[in-house]
């Protein structure tokens, strides 16, 4: 089609017009009309669905050895395809930095979680402009993209509403987002949830809510949506749970149905699904396994050496974890049979894994009080389990975690768990499903066990569907795909991996893979962040990583070793970090620590900024009222949840003080109120062992104290400042079970927060953030 030629027509001084290829007159009946068109994905394109769970395990769904219940998942897995030697990175940041682009996870920036600032190239943790993801790539051709649950690729002093947004969600390729910026969240009161890119301003989730199904709601009405108003347009959806990261919490039917099934223990666990795996052929035959994690540190109790007290309370943690695997199972049925109904489901891509293996986070004991765990307070009388009643575990009163005896059970038949480069950390289940491209074939038992990286998914994909990855972002070249494609090896049960090598990192664990042979490394504080020990396994003989041949074939070591150091310098890993370096942040956030006044309506504050404004420090908290009245009452001011806060209310009268040290609940009642009071104070002042004396004023004058209680420390508290009500998770379950959010109706004009003296060295807080980076991992 020749373009008409408007340059007779139209004035050389005139703009607007140029590159049109219709023609144009000075009325409409001299010019032809012409149009632009978005972009259209090829014809017959699938829709895709990446489902990726985090902190499960290899062997934590039916078509990997467990005998949960995941009945949509073991469908998907009989039509479809499993990949058994599928690996990530140990943790969950970088693991979806590294899903989304395409590009290591150290080279697109995320060489740790989102919960660190330490101000190197590989440590950037937000993507870098000239990072192109999987969404921009596919929207660019004509797909719908949508994200719900889990981001965790915003760095947690980015994440208020004054921040800029360049690494969140809408702004790196997709339509719409609702879920958790965090890399972690409560399952009946999430802190805060972002609808596209704004937070939700929600005051108390209704009866019945649960974080799974709310994501699971939001996605099936995307879907619908789209498919009320375009019958064809192909989709992308990334599903990204916030489960099965901790605090473990499950709806009560899905954890009774799990009830007594985990009497027999961790050690008889890991024994018969590791008989299921090689039933079901994921292993070549004589693969071994070590019944137990014994390196210390790392090690699982045996279960038989518990006490009756332990096991019972043990394994009701294992019924809350299993009725999480269950309900996630649910979401994606639910999510089929929505396919189903738009009769979708053969012509539609649909991906489940996980972002790395099982936890050790809990300890050898797991606990009821989950952000307590995470403090690494050298104080003999910290409480790293406050004890509760066993029925209330995996209830919405109670954040808990497994013992790590579970974790080892989940990585079945691996050792070690997330956070380090062994294969319990990065071996992950994987299932795909797409009965229209990828038929299997007579014979093919869908199992492929050739080494896949994460990395690889993204090209893979755009090679199913037919797409190719444009060279530019927003005008910068863009990062090439350190992933290869693994299509062939999909469609071909006699293709072999293209993927031949992969460096591993984390806080210095570390790992080289090289087309059979694995060099591993754990991080040995004794030894220095770059003195690694290295072992050597030939993976293609021994999966589970059990027979180290270091010591016979120095040479193998040597050569991979050097291969590690060359891949390292080659994907911005240097400078090495531990994670005392992590603890380190940008100058700058020094500003979330300035005095701020807060209105009433105000929308709750984000949970990091609220922090710094009471860390590890002196603070005072002003409440102005226009002259209390004898009936005003509410609550003033709140801060926090069941899993650890504070509030200030007033009733009957009377001003009270609660506060909740991570479950042990304690108030302080400054007495009657005189009619005409402006201002009410609370005060916090320092003390030595990780201690806060509080004290109340009324108009200046003293009223109440309430001494010796544990600072909140680490991610606590969890949920931001509210004023005029305890929004979301409550800090006192009795008072919010008789008054609900208690909002204070009349005369509260303002609530100050003025942040004093740092009363914590410098290297203890270093410690206590360090070690709470290990919750958001």
């Amino acid at each position: 089609m020749s373009v008409p030629d408007n340059s007779r027509s139209i004035p050389a001084y005139a703009r607007g017009y140029e590159d049109f290829p219709g023609e144009i007159g000075r009325t409409t009946a001299d010019s032809t009309p012409d149009w632009r068109y978005p972009p259209t994905a090829p014809a017959g394109a699938p829709n895709v669905i990446v489902v990726l769970v985090d902190d499960m395990g290899f062997s934590d769904i039916g078509p990997f050895g467990s005998e949960i219940e995941t009945p949509t998942l073991d469908r998907l897995a009989a039509n479809g395809l499993r990949l058994t030697n599928f690996h990530t990175t140990p943790l969950c940041s970088p693991s979806r930095a590294a899903l989304l682009t395409g590009v290591n996870s150290h080279r697109a920036g995320f060489g740790f979680v989102a919960n660190a600032d330490p101000g190197y190239p590989g440590l950037r943790l937000e993507l870098a402009d000239d990072v192109l993801t999987l969404p921009e790539i596919l929207r660019a051709n004509g797909y719908a993209t949508y994200a719900v649950g889990k981001w965790h690729l915003v760095r947690d002093a980015t994440l208020h509403p004054a921040s800029h947004r360049d690494s969140w969600p809408t702004q790196r390729g997709f339509d719409r987002y609702y879920g958790s910026l965090e890399g972690l969240n409560s399952f009946y009161h999430p802190n805060q949830l972002i609808s596209d890119s704004s937070a939700v301003d929600v005051e108390e989730y209704p009866e019945g809510y649960y974080l799974t199904d709310d994501y699971t709601d939001r996605a099936i009405g995307y879907l619908k949506e789209l498919r009320a108003h375009d019958a064809t347009k192909p989709f992308f959806l990334y599903f990204a749970h916030t489960a099965m990261h901790g605090p473990l919490q499950a709806k009560p039917d899905d954890q009774a149905k799990y009830r007594g099934r985990y009497r027999d223990g961790w050690d008889k666990l890991r024994q018969t699904r590791f008989a299921a795996q090689l039933a079901q052929g994921l292993f070549p035959a004589g693969t071994q396994q070590k019944p137990r994690n014994t390196e210390p540190g790392y090690e699982a109790q045996e279960w038989d050496s518990l006490t009756d007290e332990q096991r019972s309370r043990f394994e009701r943690y294992m019924e809350v974890y299993a009725g999480m695997v269950d309900s996630i199972d649910q979401s994606l049925g639910r999510i089929v049979d929505t396919l189903e109904q738009f009769g979708e489901l053969d012509n539609t891509i649909i991906v489940f894994t996980s972002d790395n293996g099982g936890t050790a986070e809990g300890g050898p004991e797991g606990t009821r009080t989950y952000f307590a765990q995470f403090a690494q307070v050298d104080e003999p009388d910290w409480e790293r389990d406050v004890p509760h009643d066993d029925s209330l575990i995996g209830t919405a009163k109670l954040g808990v975690h497994y013992p790590r005896g579970w974790g080892q059970a989940s990585n079945t038949p691996f050792r070690f768990y997330k956070g380090q480069t062994f294969a319990g950390g990065v071996r992950v289940p994987f299932v795909l499903s797409w009965p229209k491209g990828l038929p299997r074939g007579e014979g093919d038992s869908g199992v492929r066990q050739e080494y896949v990286y994460i990395t690889d998914l993204a090209p893979t994909l755009l090679e199913l569907i037919g797409l190719q990855r444009p060279t530019v972002r927003n005008g910068l070249p863009a990062k090439d795909f350190d992933g290869v494609s693994a299509a062939e090896m999909l469609r071909d049960t006699e293709a072999v991996s293209r993927h031949l090598e992969q460096y591993s990192e984390m806080t210095g664990h570390r790992g080289f893979y090289r087309d059979g042979w694995k060099l591993l490394a754990l991080y040995e504080p004794e030894r220095g962040i770059d003195n690694p020990r290295w072992q050597l396994f030939d993976v293609r003989t021994d999966p589970t990583e059990l027979h180290d041949l270091s010591e016979q074939l120095p040479e193998k070591v040597a050569e991979l070793s050097a291969a590690w150091g060359e891949a390292a310098w080659h994907n911005t890993v240097f400078p090495l970090v531990t994670r005392q370096d992590l603890a380190v942040r940008r100058p700058e956030e020094a500003r979330l620590g300035d005095p701020v006044r807060i209105l009433p309506g105000t929308p709750t504050l984000e949970r990091y900024r609220s922090q710094r404004l009471i860390a590890y420090r002196d603070f005072t908290i002003a409440v102005e009222v226009d002259g209390y009245q004898p009936g005003d009452e509410g609550v003033l001011v709140a801060h926090g949840d069941p899993l650890g806060g504070y509030l200030l209310y007033v009733e009957d009268g009377h001003l009270i003080f609660g506060y909740n040290a991570y479950g042990r609940y304690a108030t302080v009642d400054a007495g009657e109120i005189p009619t005409g009071s402006r201002l009410f104070t609370v005060s916090a002042l320092v003390r030595p062992h990780l201690r806060w004396d509080f004290s109340l004023e009324i108009d200046g004058v003293r009223a109440a104290e309430l001494p010796d209680q544990v600072q909140l420390v680490g991610m606590s508290p969890w949920t931001g400042i509210s004023v005029g009500l305890d929004a979301r998770g409550p800090v006192s379950w009795e008072l919010r079970d008789r008054r609900g959010v208690f909002r204070y109706r009349r005369g509260l004009r303002a609530v100050t927060y003025r942040p004093g003296a740092v009363g914590v060295s410098e290297e203890a807080q270093r410690a206590l953030d360090s070690e709470a980076e290990l919750i958001a991992e």
